[in-house]
């Protein structure tokens, strides 16, 4: 078997549907029904993914999402949200979730999903690139970046989202091409776009509210800007 993912789901049918799907594309797959469960086999198996169902008995999955998050901030995860839940999939995302599938699903397009992400999330042998901003640094092939010298605590599609701003500056970037070249989608919700956009300004502005670096073209999308 290959690379580990962890699903949790209370729902028996939903679990073992979608780890037969990752299981047919050599995923070693764990599952777990609850959030306590799910935060006793991260911390014993160390997964490369969860795929984290929102509405979990005990420990909901908000709280397993932002406890993990903070164990490991590079750990991705892929919530599982349903149809008229808006507001907890935005809450997920602003917590560390870097993707969503909204149910009812296509297991085929979870799958896909899965693998988008760890695409995304597994280093490989690439060109050295560093993009350097005044203090800000990017190191692309490490997938590090830095402020000031300090390291910044990224999560996959917010490093993602950074490099691409980056290697684009003073273009206006609309939703919908971001959402296409970070997360890989053809359509979806361009909130997640706004969500994780809001997040990165947290972790690269010095002042979020007046931003420098990435600016906003009002009813059109974002432009980067070097100091």
């Amino acid at each position: 078997m290959g690379q580990r993912v962890l699903v949790v789901d209370d729902d028996p049918t939903v679990s073992d549907v979608v780890r037969r799907y990752l299981e047919r594309e050599h995923f070693s797959v764990q599952l777990a029904g609850d959030g306590g469960a799910a935060l006793d086999a991260y911390a014993a198996d160390r997964p490369d993914l969860v795929v984290l169902d929102l509405m979990l008995p005990g420990i909901d999955g908000l709280e397993v999402c932002r406890r993990l998050r903070k164990q490991d901030r590079d750990l991705p995860i892929i919530m599982l949200t349903a149809l008229g839940e808006e507001s907890d999939r935005v809450l997920g995302l602003e917590i560390g979730a870097d993707d969503y599938v909204t149910k009812p699903f296509s297991p085929r397009e979870l799958v896909l999903r899965v693998q988008s992400v760890l695409r995304r999330a597994t280093p490989v042998m690439a060109q050295v690139e560093e993009l350097t901003d005044g203090d800000l640094r990017v190191d692309v092939a490490r997938r590090t970046a830095t402020l000031r010298g300090a390291e910044l605590a990224l999560t996959v599609r917010e490093f993602d989202l950074l490099v691409f701003l980056m290697r684009n500056p003073g273009r206006v970037l609309r939703r919908a091409e971001l959402l296409e070249q970070v997360w890989g989608w053809t359509f979806g919700d361009q909130s997640t776009v706004t969500v994780h956009m809001r997040r990165l300004r947290e972790k690269v502005e010095d002042d979020p509210a007046v931003p420098r670096r990435i600016l906003t073209v009002w009813g059109v999308g974002y432009r980067y800007e070097y100091a």
